[in-house]
């Protein structure tokens, strides 16, 4: 004869309590976390005034620096002498001391020495981020 097992209501019943317990935890974070919000605005705190702080959202451009076949230094399009070109890298090492990068491009005829001078002056501002490529103006 087999055996009839007959299954239990309570046991097919979902239980709740773990939700229950969440339910209340949550309740007592939100009133704790609440209160805490009512409370920060009201303290009177004198803050520090940053008005010349760059804001955080600032993406720096690379600052191109071209010298052309007679070791002759453009910046932004236009002729720029040496002391013209240190200035600007500095200014804009000043603006961005932490994520400014130069990209010098040289002429295939320029000398190294022009380069040296534009790399050398990155160093003395404290730019790590520099590199030189050399391109032809010439249509071959």
């Amino acid at each position: 004869m087999a055996v009839q097992l007959r299954r239990n209501s309570a046991a097919q019943a979902i239980n709740l309590t773990p939700m229950i317990d969440c339910v209340f935890l949550l309740l007592i974070f939100f009133l704790v976390a609440s209160r805490i919000a009512d409370e920060e605005p009201q303290l009177d705190l004198s803050l520090p005034d940053i008005s010349a702080a760059l804001p955080a959202t600032f993406q720096p451009q690379e600052l191109i620096i071209n010298v052309d076949a007679g070791g002759r230094y453009f910046v932004d399009g236009a002729f720029r002498e040496i002391n013209e070109v240190r200035a600007r890298i500095v200014t804009a090492h000043t603006n961005n001391p932490l994520t400014q990068s130069v990209i010098i491009r040289a002429d295939r005829n320029a000398s190294w020495q022009a380069v040296a001078e534009v790399m050398g002056i990155c160093r003395e501002a404290g730019i790590e981020q520099y590199s030189a490529t050399m391109e032809s103006t010439e249509g071959g």
